[in-house]
């Protein structure tokens, strides 16, 4: 095992990425010169890695590079994935520190994308960094898959598996942010665990829209535009689609089963082995476990109406559905068009990503994995489990076999509604131990 010290001045190094205000939702009023100026950034803050590995740009903001291992192995390389871009902040909230100040205090960095991603993508460059200061040579093939538009669905990820496929590189193992080091994992669940997801729901949002009698608010019809979409967006409640328990699921109950003790060890035996059990109780807790289990409706936007007075002639909503795994968009669509009942309704696909298929548990892989957590944060288990958002290793998983979704960060419920929330921070410890997961992931290739 090759001997590595680590940089100290990762806090600051972070900051100076916060500082960067690139958000991708904003790309028209910013302009394009923050995510430039973290391109550059990153080369001054990380010489070795862009000295040693080759860089290519796909798209206006995919970074791809490219670190030759000691052999060219037959079943592919190491892909390690995450994000520059950020989610907007809105003005109205009260943050601690400013969200684009980089704050270090108390031992935590404060700020805008220090937990989603630039928090799991410094502890990437720092990992590489180091080893190529102690001149390692990775086993296999690595590549450092960077996007700078994941929180808009943009193309720099789309670009990048496009290019790697069609160079017939099919990852040995992808990994990208999730899930995190997390304390009670489940309200009937004690201890520390190490949450990976080993699939992604789809993504899903439609538009509803309607026509109607316009006219003065003073004498209404029955039903106008705005009251029928209103009643369409109320059908679609928590139980428009049938709860059902991922493989995924099972098995991450099962292993909580192991590690319990006491009457929620029998607890959680049964539901690991009762998936019909499961679904009912997962989806009666509502919140994360019902998400885990059944395809989730939220009517995220709606319009309608010119004046206070006037009655509109036309309105519309958009609705999110993330598509729990085994389901389809094409299954979903027609599921919402039979709830709501209202052929005057239109619905309208605007976009659609299906959901991942389960990446296996017993595999080298997942077993990499773990030995990287003995090493960061030990006696941590890696864990199972459906993730809810999108990310962009979801288009990796139509063609490598083993594609995971884990950020080694140690975070608290806190810090997890922070992420596109307020008062977003990181631990510096924990971006310590999170280097230390890259190095020893990278070390223990084979």
């Amino acid at each position: 095992m090759t001997a590595v010290t680590a940089r100290p001045g990762i806090a600051d190094r972070l900051s100076r990425m916060i500082h960067l205000p690139t958000v991708s939702a904003e790309l028209e009023q910013r302009g394009a010169q923050p995510f430039e100026d973290f391109v550059t950034l990153i080369a001054e803050l990380y010489p070795l890695t862009h000295a040693q590995l080759a860089l290519e740009r796909h798209t206006e903001f995919g970074l791809l590079f490219h670190w030759e291992g000691r052999a060219e192995a037959s079943d592919g390389p190491l892909v390690l994935m995450a994000h520059y871009d950020v989610v907007p902040v809105d003005e109205s909230d009260d943050w601690t520190y400013p969200p684009f100040d980089g704050v270090i205090a108390d031992g935590f960095v404060y700020g805008r994308g220090t937990l989603d991603d630039k928090g799991p993508l410094i502890v990437v460059l720092e990992a590489v960094e180091n080893l190529l200061a102690a001149g390692f040579v990775p086993a296999r093939d690595v590549y450092l898959s960077f996007g700078g538009n994941e929180e808009t669905f943009g193309a720099a990820a789309v670009e990048i598996a496009r290019v790697l496929k069609d160079r017939r590189v099919v990852p040995w193992l992808v990994l990208d942010e999730g899930g995190a080091v997390v304390d009670a994992p489940l309200s009937f669940v004690q201890g520390r665990a190490a949450m990976v997801g080993v699939g992604e729901k789809g993504v899903l949002t439609l538009n509803l829209s309607t026509r109607g009698e316009c006219g003065h608010a003073s004498a209404p019809p029955t039903l106008t535009a705005v009251r029928r979409i209103a009643r369409a967006v109320n059908r679609l409640g928590p139980g428009t689609f049938r709860p059902r328990t991922p493989k995924a699921i099972s098995r991450m109950l099962a292993q909580f089963a192991e590690q319990a003790t006491g009457p929620s060890r029998l607890l959680l035996k049964v539901l690991s082995r009762v998936p019909f059990l499961t679904a009912r109780v997962f989806a009666a807790l509502g919140g994360e476990p019902a998400a885990m289990v059944r395809t989730t409706v939220a009517a995220t936007m709606q319009s309608g109406g010119t004046a206070a007075n006037v009655i509109p002639s036309q309105a519309s909503a958009t609705v999110n559905l993330r598509i729990a795994l085994g389901e389809s968009v094409a299954g979903a669509v027609a599921r919402v068009r039979k709830r709501i009942n209202d052929p005057l309704v239109t619905v309208e696909v605007l976009e659609g990503s299906e959901p991942s298929p389960e990446s296996p548990t017993d595999n080298a892989q997942f077993a990499l994995l773990g030995t990287a957590l003995e090493a960061s944060f030990p006696g941590v288990q890696p864990i199972p489990y459906v993730m809810m958002a999108a990310t962009d290793s979801r288009h990796f998983h139509r063609y490598s076999p083993a594609v995971y979704r884990f950020a080694p960060l140690e975070m608290s419920n806190a810090q997890r509604a922070s992420i596109h929330g307020v008062d977003e921070s990181v631990e510096i410890a924990t971006l310590e131990r999170g280097e230390i997961f890259h190095r020893a992931l990278l070390q223990n290739l084979n």
